[in-house]
């Protein structure tokens, strides 16, 4: 699945309404001017690429599955080569987290137009130093979507029941990547879930010589 690994990099990864979002806002609070730093991200990126996607999301404009595939590996293959991208951060000492990443385009595409295409387009990627999947059920989630003015076109029960067994089944093979993973049950209230996401990114090595510099 993965060529590498890059340090300092964290992923969020979970279905839509699993609280990735939430916990990247609460973690920034946490990390806010502290050493090292932080660099919040996402993916779809704000980018061109990024851009499209997220109104392919919506359905205008209607893509094939193969062509949304595509353009997540191209926003991705900018996400983290371009000057002053992903890579570069981690490699300069920042503690990059990164909502959504490989693991959903194998998941979503991979439901979408099969897993080869998903598969050979991320192929070349490196893994996260850690990711952490926020397990929740797609019923759930539905709850706490519905407050959402509009839904986007993988947003409905059935597809993310697909998603989350995607997800279930993705994950022995990041381990043997030789990454680092943490299940975290995101049905509880945000405070315990950032909790939870706290004690797994502090056992990070860049987070222990951070402390170091502090102290």
């Amino acid at each position: 699945m993965f060529t590498d690994i890059l340090d300092n990099f964290v992923v969020f990864e979970g279905g839509d309404g699993s609280g990735t979002s939430t916990q990247m806002g609460l973690l920034g609070g946490r990390l806010a001017g502290g050493n090292p730093v932080f660099f919040p991200t996402a993916e779809p990126t704000d980018g061109a690429v990024g851009r499209l996607i997220r109104l392919a999301l919506k359905g205008s404009p209607a893509l094939e599955p193969g062509t949304l595939a595509r353009l997540f590996a191209a926003d991705r293959n900018e996400h983290l080569y371009a000057p002053g991208g992903v890579r570069d951060r981690c490699l300069r000492g920042e503690l990059v987290v990164c909502d959504r990443y490989v693991l959903s385009s194998l998941a979503y595409q991979g439901i979408e137009c099969g897993e080869d295409l998903p598969r050979a387009l991320n192929s070349g990627f490196p893994a996260p130093g850690l990711l952490l999947f926020f397990d929740l059920d797609p019923l759930d989630a539905r709850e706490r979507m519905r407050s959402r003015e509009s839904l986007d076109i993988f947003e409905n029960l059935e597809f993310q029941r697909k998603v989350r067994d995607r997800y279930l089944s993705l994950l022995d093979e990041y381990r043997n990547a030789g990454g680092v993973l943490e299940t975290i049950d995101a049905s509880r209230d945000p405070e315990k879930v950032a909790l939870d996401v706290w004690r797994a990114i502090s056992q990070m090595p860049i987070m222990k010589r951070g402390a170091q510099v502090d102290a």
